[in-house]
């Protein structure tokens, strides 16, 4: 008598989380090519706005920062060091927002029929992606333009930045997805964070300035923060290379203490951590989003 092997049968409406995604990519860039074209019905400029948005909020940041309030006397290409973070806010803003709302945005198809519902989050990342693209391409012709030299490190940072974004808005994307599903009040949690994240990283100021706080614990507090490391990565790999040899000497020009050899595999280990309890809260309550919804 032969016995059969099968896999262990799962409650109705639960998946196996993450994995269905990697076993289900073709259904992931459906995905992402609906949102796309989603997103752009209609629209005359279509994916130029995606040049335009990030143009305009430059704009009245060099103004108000870098002109009103003199930071760009104090810091050499300070529109590259503006952009370069700028950049970096927006693809996180974009992919954790987007991710946070996929299930009531989705409801209606979720209702419908049973597929791996972490797609909806995790195609919004891919959407962040293709729009973080056209911005890193005019960051890449303003460094050109002020001389940019990068080396390998510097390249690679670049790389690992992004990375800690994905991770990050995509594990909180997981988290406050769930949560949007029972609470529709998570979306105003959402935008509260996502109003006050440019001012807790050093986007628009040097991280010398918290440094320089009365209390010490703050810059500690302040380089847990995963988005204070990707930016700094990015300003490593996009900004400091722009420099001239006496605009180095200055202390506004260095990167902080340590963030290649600690910072940065602690933000690995923040935005790992968060991704899987994102997933594990994902695959606990997704069997409940129909009913839910």
């Amino acid at each position: 008598m032969s016995i059969s092997t099968h896999s262990p049968l799962l409650p109705p409406g639960r998946g196996r989380g993450l994995r269905d995604v990697l076993k289900n990519r073709y259904l992931l860039k459906l995905l992402v090519d609906k949102e796309i074209q989603v997103r752009y019905r209609g629209s005359v400029l279509g994916i130029l706005w995606s040049y335009i948005k990030p143009g305009v909020q430059f704009g009245v940041f060099y103004i108000a920062m870098g002109l009103f309030l003199g930071l760009e006397r104090g810091m050499q290409n300070y529109a590259i060091y503006l952009f370069s973070g700028m950049i970096v806010i927006n693809f996180f803003s974009e992919g954790f927002s987007n991710g946070a709302k996929a299930m009531v945005v989705n409801g209606a198809l979720i209702k419908k029929i049973y597929l791996p519902r972490e797609l909806f989050s995790v195609s919004t990342i891919w959407v962040a992606l293709i729009h973080f693209v056209p911005q890193i391409l005019v960051l890449l012709i303003a460094c050109f333009f002020a001389g940019w030299s990068p080396d390998i490190k510097q390249l690679g940072a670049a790389f690992v930045g992004m990375a800690i974004i994905m991770l990050f808005s995509a594990g909180l994307g997981l988290i406050f997805g769930v949560a949007n599903v029972f609470f529709r009040d998570s979306e105003n949690i959402v935008d509260m964070l996502l109003m006050v994240a440019t001012w807790f990283s050093p986007v628009l100021y040097s991280w010398t300035m918290v440094r320089d706080t009365l209390y010490p614990w703050v810059m500690t507090v302040y380089m847990l923060n995963p988005l204070t490391v990707a930016v700094e990565l990015f300003h490593y790999a996009f900004w400091i290379s722009t420099l001239s040899a006496d605009a180095l000497t200055l202390p506004t020009s260095h990167i902080p203490p340590n963030l290649l050899t600690f910072w940065v595999p602690i933000a690995l280990l923040i935005s790992l951590v968060t991704l899987w309890i994102g997933d594990a809260l994902f695959r606990r309550l997704e069997g409940n989003f129909a009913q839910e919804l």
